[in-house]
């Protein structure tokens, strides 16, 4: 299976792909419902363990195990095998 992270690298890098219709939604303890969704041209950086994205015009570092699902041009690419959010 992909990771998340070798997926999103050939989101933003294959030149097939436009990493502005990808959607990443993440554990975000404190917003409605516990999750958030960035998308693609509000990803700054993918590193090894963590991204870096655009928030509410500062940067936010989200590690990637708190990932839960990526979509690209609305259809479900990847999605974490278990959630331990009830």
């Amino acid at each position: 299976m992909r990771t998340s992270h070798a997926l999103l690298l050939r989101l933003r890098h294959d030149p097939q792909f436009d990493f502005g219709k990808a959607e990443v939604e993440f554990v975000d303890r404190g917003a409605p419902g516990g999750r958030s969704v960035v998308l693609g041209d509000k990803i700054i950086r993918l590193e090894q363990g963590w991204m870096e994205i655009e928030w509410e015009n500062k940067p936010k570092f989200i590690p990637f195990h708190r990932i839960r699902r990526i979509t690209y041009d609305a259809e479900t690419m990847w999605e974490k095998d278990h959630d331990p959010l009830p």
